[in-house]
Parts: C-alpha cells; structure tokens; sequence
C-alpha cells in the first residue's frame, strides 16, 4: 500500500474520530428549555463592577473527569473592567493566577488555572458583569421578579430554537443570577451566581460538554482604596 494512500486513510479515521467525539460531547449537553415568562419591554438592569475597587477572598474547588481540587483564594478587581484573579492550592502548595483586562486574558505559568477558568464573557459574569458580544436579536421575558434574556441571531425565537451561538441571561430582581452560552439549542456551558446565608456569593461554573465544575465561596469583601496598576500588568 502507498505512504499516499496509507496517509489519506489516517487523515480520514482522524476526521471520523473526531466527528464522533463531537457528536458525544453535544449529546451531554442538555436542550434549552423555551423562554418562559411574559413579554416585557423592561430594560436589563445594569450589570457592572462595584464602582470602587473591591478585594474578594474565596474557597474554590473545580473537578473534572480526570482532575480534582480545592483552595483558596483571592479577587481584586478595579471599576470598569480590571481584575485579578489568585488561587491557591490546599496545604500550601503553588497555585497560579490570572489577569483579566476588557476583553482580554493573560493566565501566565502553570496551565492549572486555564483549565478551570470560563472563557471572558462567564468569567466577568461570575463578578457580575455583564459583556457578552454584540448580538444581532434580543427577547426580553418577565417570570414573577425574575427577568430573563435570549440574545442571538434568533429570527423571531428564543434561544432554543436559535441557530448557532446565543445566549441566555438571567435577573433576580436587579442582580446578575444566571448566564448560559447556548450552542445550537444545547446549553454548553453556564455560570449562576446567588447570595448564601452569610449574604456572600456563591458562585458555579460549569461546562456541560467537558464535564467540568467549579464552585466559588466568597468568605470576605473589602473595599480598597485603591491596587497598584502593577498587579494588572502582562509579566
């Protein structure tokens, strides 16, 4: 058989590998429900940082198929749109960091922190900012005093009959509950937000198709007077 030949059917099993994987990972991903609620033409309430800077320390723990683990951490993020964010490992191992500038990322060393962490929309959603891309659609449904979104291409549907990319935002009264990045009517992946008993966040990330979960306990909020632009920097 020629290395041509022999080479054709390698690229051919990989691209049917591949497709199967990926039909696997779409059918773990749970269907959108339709938008419940009534038609509304209320606004989305604002969704922004704290205007004065805030440090936030956290217990976290993230698992996967393959990995588990849990400590401790810290938020500091600046008003508009700075953050920075330390976990620490259980026992006083290292841990790694990640800096979070508009739209932009930097998770510098390990890749342990990339490998829990959302991508930027979720990510500045669990601190209760909302900035998601600009979408072309926007369905607006009142559900008692929770105030839910779809935004998409949505051609005149919600969310879970959308095609390609959309998203579902969730208000309990005026705070930031709930995002869902929704990818051909499959919730992918979501982050929810709500207040214990203590009044701290409790915060989920979890990504549906790659089975991955990670949970934030905020334990203490303080506000700042002010960071040093340093701990935002690129190293």
């Amino acid at each position: 058989m020629s290395r041509s030949l022999l080479a054709a059917m390698r690229r051919r099993c990989l691209l049917c590998c591949g497709g199967v994987v990926g039909l696997l990972l779409a059918a773990c991903a749970p269907g959108a429900r339709p938008l419940g609620g009534a038609p509304t033409t209320e606004a989305l309430p604002p969704a922004a940082l704290s205007p004065m800077p805030q440090q936030l320390q956290f217990n976290w723990t993230y698992k996967d198929e393959t990995f588990e683990a849990n400590g401790e951490g810290v938020v500091r993020h600046a008003p508009r749109a700075k953050a920075r964010l330390d976990f620490f490992l259980r026992n006083g191992m290292a841990g790694g960091y990640a800096i979070l500038v508009e739209d932009s990322l930097i998770v510098p060393g390990i890749d342990l922190v990339r490998r829990f962490l959302p991508p930027v929309p979720l990510l500045w959603a669990t601190l209760g900012r909302l900035s998601l891309p600009a979408t072309p659609d926007t369905v607006v449904r009142m559900d008692g005093d929770t105030l839910r979104a779809d935004l998409g291409a949505l051609r005149g549907r919600d969310a879970s009959g959308a095609d390609g990319r959309a998203w579902r935002i969730s208000f309990g009264g005026r705070a930031l509950g709930r995002v869902e990045r929704i990818e051909g009517g499959k919730v992918v992946e979501w982050i929810s937000r709500r207040r214990n008993s203590t009044g701290h966040w409790e915060l989920l990330y979890v990504h549906e198709q790659a089975r991955r979960r990670l949970g934030i306990t905020v334990t203490d909020t303080m506000l700042v007077e002010r960071f040093d632009d340093a701990i935002f920097r690129r190293p």
